[in-house]
């Protein structure tokens, strides 16, 4: 194995030191940005059983033998808060929190601050949130030089670790495990931002990540990412692209801000020790905002809770125990569509196809973002068209008015009456409930919780 060719890093947080060693054994281990992946921080913070006492003890060790291998031993694996949850904010002061604990470790047993600050390096997620991620990669080296200004370090030093050295990874949180094709489109994105943000490493997780191990396709499609960005879009060609850009150098100084506020309440709360739940519980926050943001529709997800294809198939892959550890922004809306197949709603169309296709289009995407298929009346001139077209469905007990509101005001109480005593048992209207001068059992429009009414269709689906 020609180790030396190109960097190596380490990723076995439930046996890190026992990997790190096998790695330091190897011949010809010894790339300069190779890094054994020490992160007991991080590890700790996914709530795998780790001493403290212990991890310290054997990051000294770790870093001395790094050190004499001419590698990297730790890693700050910023990505540990973002699968949870975390803000980009919250990332950044985990991350320069855990930077800063490292340091004192090290420091507290021998080493000097420069030669610590050697043994780091920083991964952070890089998501499809184009310029966030740019400015986050470039606040988190703001934030790091300024650590490294008050430990002493010479900001004019020119030793090789002294910067930051970022390995960015594309997160994991915002694949889909349906339609996972879009999940090309959000990994190349992704793998932009990191670029232009100033990564040193970039790592394209393969399209297929969420159903489980990648084949060699998705594998394949990943590698070919970073030689597209870095061969034909010469990302890598350019120092600081969206430098001197005022809304990039604005969002990179209110992330830094927001950053250093959150590293200083961590430093506050680990004075008497590690406890991480007041930061579990401020993530937590952040996922609670999230989800209710989801929720409604106000972070539309391609293929999850936006035009979601109800035939496709899902590609087969073997279980990956990595997927157990992240939290997918669509993951309530997979749920959903996890479940057994409902029956379909009847979607009782009011008018010609012209006036009703736009409400009919959006309750039609809504309810497959749930798994629940349409039967569509189709065309119809008035009660007794649609009454006919419910029968021949076969008479579903769920039912949903679409039309304009001038059909629903000239008809639409006489369609509910005809549906109702035809055997509808629970009537929806796309639209606002009061479009209609007659009762009705829900309403679909703009700004609906969608997974609250999605749960309560499938249950009178039941």
């Amino acid at each position: 194995m020609l180790l030396d060719l190109a960097p190596v890093v380490l990723d076995a947080p439930s046996a890190t030191t026992a990997v790190a060693e096998a790695f330091l054994a190897l011949p010809g281990a010894k790339h300069p940005d190779s890094n054994l992946g020490i992160d007991p921080l991080g590890v700790m913070l996914r709530e795998i059983p780790l001493a403290v006492d212990e991890a310290v003890a054997e990051l000294r060790t770790l870093a001395r033998k790094a050190d004499q291998n001419d590698v990297r031993a730790i890693v700050v694996d910023a990505t540990a808060a973002h699968d949870l949850g975390a803000s980009d904010a919250q990332e950044l002061g985990w991350s320069i929190a855990v930077g800063v604990a490292y340091l004192r470790w090290l420091t507290d047993h021998g080493l000097s601050v420069t030669d610590a600050a050697n043994q780091v390096e920083f991964r952070y997620a890089a998501t499809d949130e184009q310029f966030p991620t740019i400015a986050k990669l470039r606040a988190a080296r703001v934030l790091w030089a300024r650590v490294l200004e008050l430990s002493g370090v010479s900001t004019g030093s020119t030793t090789a670790g002294i910067a930051q050295r970022q390995h960015a990874v594309t997160s994991r949180p915002m694949l889909s495990k349906y339609d996972p094709y879009v999940n090309m489109l959000r990994g190349t994105v992704a793998a932009f931002a990191a670029g232009v943000g100033g990564a040193d490493a970039v790592t394209v997780l393969p399209f297929d990540s969420a159903n489980g191990r990648p084949d060699a396709f998705g594998r394949r499609i990943a590698r070919n990412v970073n030689h597209l960005l870095i061969d034909e879009s010469h990302v890598a060609a350019v120092a600081d692209p969206a430098g001197g850009a005022y809304a990039v150098e604005q969002l990179t100084a209110d992330l830094a801000a927001a950053g250093w506020a959150e590293f200083q309440q961590l430093e506050s709360e680990w004075e008497g020790g590690h406890d991480f739940d007041p930061f579990r519980a401020r993530i937590a926050a952040v996922v609670e905002k999230r989800e209710a943001d989801i929720a409604r529709r106000k972070r539309p997800l391609t293929g999850v809770s936006e035009f979601p294809n109800l035939g496709e198939t899902l590609p087969e892959r073997d279980a990956d125990p990595l997927n157990d550890r992240v939290r997918r922004y669509g993951a309530s809306f997979e749920a959903l569509r996890d479940e057994p197949a409902a029956q379909p709603v009847f979607l009782a169309t009011l008018g010609t196809i012209a006036q009703h296709t736009a409400r009919a289009t959006f309750v039609s995407n809504l309810l497959a973002a749930g798994g629940i298929a349409v039967e569509v009346a189709g065309a119809t001139a008035g009660v007794e068209d649609l009454v006919a077209a419910y029968r021949s469905s076969g008479g579903r007990p769920v039912v949903c008015l679409a039309g304009t509101d001038a059909a629903y005001g000239e008809w639409g109480a006489a369609a509910i009456a005809a549906l109702r005593e035809a055997g509808a048992q629970h009537v929806i209207i796309a639209g606002k409930p009061d479009a209609v001068d007659a009762e009705v059992d829900d309403a679909a429009a703009l700004g609906v919780d969608a997974l609250a009414f999605l749960t309560a269709t499938r249950e009178k689906l039941a």
